[in-house]
């Protein structure tokens, strides 16, 4: 229960939008403060949302023997909203890849305008147009930066830091497959509590890690985080589609299974 759990888990950590604002806050003027917040604020969300889930499955009775198919069934139809999520995110990247030069060089120019002390590549990142893994969609710097999430990366503080994190952590598909895997094992309240622990951990590991390796090295963090995020800038939706693909592709084997009694 606790591996298969902490892998869906693992898929929803997949979030390149949620490492770049990670980034951005790092090289803020207050890094630890923000990303503190921003840290605190996706626990927040991922514990709220764990437990709510866990609730209304057990509520409804899909952790019992003689609910087997609904429960199979709710994997298939996560398994489906994941691959379309895969989908719309393709397509976005595809939309975002055919824009034209000149509104790339204005996103930038407006992210660096409007936060001159901040990595304007990272802000005008297509990883910030579209939707990551873990969270909604989130919008582009261009245009004037009239996006939500744009100006709360713009201005990092303890409350946009905070928001951030409880914006981009609302569930997922996966996510709610790893509380699913938990909610409906046969398993004590302790194994519960454990298993709850490890799908948060595991969901919002890409933000608190960065974090525990900056304030033990904050400027060999700073500069891995350069370099990676240098390389996601291009790469970020496509490895948001993948992990949705893959989490989709697995939930719907796993449904179709337990619904024609293998599992």
């Amino acid at each position: 229960m606790l591996a298969e759990a902490a892998g869906f888990a693992l898929l929803a950590a997949i979030s390149p939008t949620a490492l770049l604002v990670m980034a951005v806050f790092l090289g803020s003027g207050n890094p630890r403060q923000t990303a503190l917040a921003y840290v605190a604020g996706a626990m927040l969300m991922s514990v709220i949302m764990a437990v709510a889930v866990l609730l209304l499955l057990r509520g409804t009775g899909l952790n019992l023997q003689r609910h087997h198919d609904p429960r199979y069934g709710l994997r298939l139809g996560l398994g489906v909203l994941a691959l379309a999520a895969a989908v719309v995110v393709r397509w976005r990247r595809q939309r975002v890849t055919e824009s034209s030069p000149a509104r790339s060089s204005a996103a930038v120019s407006s992210a660096a305008a409007s936060s001159p002390g901040l990595s304007s590549p990272v802000l005008s990142s297509p990883a910030l147009s579209g939707s990551g893994v873990a969270g909604p969609a989130v919008s582009s710097p261009a245009g004037g930066g009239s996006g939500f999430m744009s100006r709360l990366v713009a201005r990092p503080s303890a409350r946009s830091g905070f928001a951030a994190g409880v914006i981009l952590f609302a569930p997922s598909a996966t996510f709610i497959a790893a509380v699913q895997v938990v909610a409906t094992a046969r398993a004590s309240v302790a194994g519960t509590v454990v298993g709850l622990v490890i799908v948060v951990l595991v969901s919002v590991l890409v933000v608190w890690l960065p974090l525990l390796a900056f304030l033990l090295a904050p400027e060999a963090t700073r500069r891995r985080l350069g370099t990676v995020n240098s390389w996601l800038r291009t790469r970020a939706k496509r490895l948001a589609a993948g992990a949705l693909g893959v989490g989709g592709v697995i939930l719907i084997v796993n449904g179709v299974l337990g619904l024609t009694g293998v599992l």
